[in-house]
């Protein structure tokens, strides 16, 4: 399985048979300013209504769309579950809802927790489950910042962790950079590109942070 990151919350993941998925596409503008998302794909996946994680025309191809909360069957035989979650600390009232997704390729889980701003309830990691690739905002001010990443990532512990959703040169809104969330961490590699390919056999024994580079 490859793993691209294209920018903000979106990566391309293409699986061995070549199904690609797209996550929480962006639209450029207000403070978005990665190129425009030019990807063909099976499916996106969004986890809110927001501009900077719904773009769904800006991506090409004969497209499934998954939304919302539950369990849908899509492309490829590929099972997503969506799971409820909120957009801020007090239950959406300022940013409104959040859904994370967990799905498997290749026989790897992933999950990716689209605009989550909360630490997870024992409710929401038990319905995640085990997690062997994780996606997650990092930034603060929209999301959850460096600190809460940390312990969501211990609520979970998984395999692999990508952030996203911070400040780039390319990327203005006024949240962090990358560096608080890895400060201090063991195991961190900083791939010098915007892909990174996985196999279940291969998975690192100790939680692994990788740092991919925007590739739009």
């Amino acid at each position: 399985m490859k793993i691209k990151w294209l920018g903000h919350s979106c990566f391309l993941i293409t699986s061995k048979d070549g199904t690609r998925v797209i996550t929480d596409p962006y639209a450029v503008g207000g403070g978005i300013n990665y190129s425009p998302i030019k990807e063909t794909a099976d499916i996106v996946v969004v986890s809110h209504g927001h501009d900077d994680h719904s773009n769904v025309s800006a991506v090409r191809g004969t497209l499934e769309v998954v939304a919302g909360n539950g369990t849908k069957k899509t492309a490829q035989g590929i099972q997503f579950r969506g799971i409820a979650s909120y957009h801020d600390a007090s239950q959406g009232t300022q940013r409104g809802p959040n859904t994370i997704f967990c799905f498997t390729i290749d026989n790897i889980k992933l999950c990716h927790l689209g605009d989550l701003g909360h630490v997870l309830s024992p409710g929401q990691v038990n319905e995640i489950g085990a997690v062997d690739i994780l996606f997650i905002p990092v930034g603060g001010f929209y999301t959850i910042d460096a600190s809460i990443a940390s312990q969501v990532c211990d609520q979970l512990k998984p395999k692999v962790v990508i952030p996203m959703h911070f400040k780039t040169p390319r990327c203005t809104y006024p949240m962090a950079g990358v560096e608080d969330f890895l400060k201090g961490k063991q195991n961190v590699r900083r791939v010098g590109d915007s892909e990174v390919e996985f196999e279940r056999e291969r998975l690192p024994a100790a939680t692994e942070i990788v740092l991919l580079q925007p590739a739009l």
